[in-house]
């Protein structure tokens, strides 16, 4: 099949053999914080699955937004992880634009990130189901006692891919916390 994109996961895997886990790991927190897509090109390159090369779409802020930038340095780190991205996680659960944000909580949920429960309760009253679903998942891994009322509210929500997921959350966290 001539001309087949690679996995993104490949991709990463040869990446980071090629640059180590602490470069990897630098770049995507840096994209995630808002770094420019020129600096990290070929970062991106194996992040995305994309070309990269002059005149393709995905170099225009215009034609992929600089939101875009931001989630495939979240999406990085789901795939190599390293505390030292904590920080830079957490604060991404707060984007401006949903896509970031939720790439984060998918990060909080695999990787267990310390601190990120608030703003996966913050999140689990986004207006977009898929966003809500994720903050769910989230707080079943670092969720506490404090986030409890938000699950239980999330029972209720419109969308039944929410309360099924509010409804595992909420035995999972019953397990978690011993109650």
């Amino acid at each position: 099949m001539a001309g087949a994109r690679r996995p993104v996961a490949e991709l990463i895997d040869e990446l980071v053999e090629r640059i180590g886990t602490t470069a990897y790991v630098s770049a995507c927190v840096d994209l995630l914080e808002g770094a420019p897509r020129e600096r990290y090109v070929e970062e991106l390159r194996c992040l995305t699955g994309h070309a990269w090369q002059p005149g393709d779409a995905v170099l225009s802020s215009s034609s992929w937004g600089d939101f875009w930038v931001r989630s495939w340095g979240a999406r990085g780190l789901l795939h190599v992880w390293d505390e030292r991205a904590t920080p830079a996680v957490v604060a991404g659960l707060a984007d401006e634009h949903y896509r970031p944000a939720e790439m984060c909580l998918k990060v909080v949920a695999r990787h267990d990130v310390a601190g990120a429960g608030d703003g996966a309760a913050r999140l689990a009253r986004h207006d977009l189901p898929r966003v809500r679903a994720h903050a769910m998942r989230a707080l079943a891994v670092v969720g506490d006692s404090e986030h409890l009322a938000v699950v239980e509210a999330a029972l209720d929500d419109d969308h039944v891919d929410v309360r099924r997921r509010a409804a595992r959350t909420l035995e999972v966290l019953a397990r978690r916390l011993d109650r």
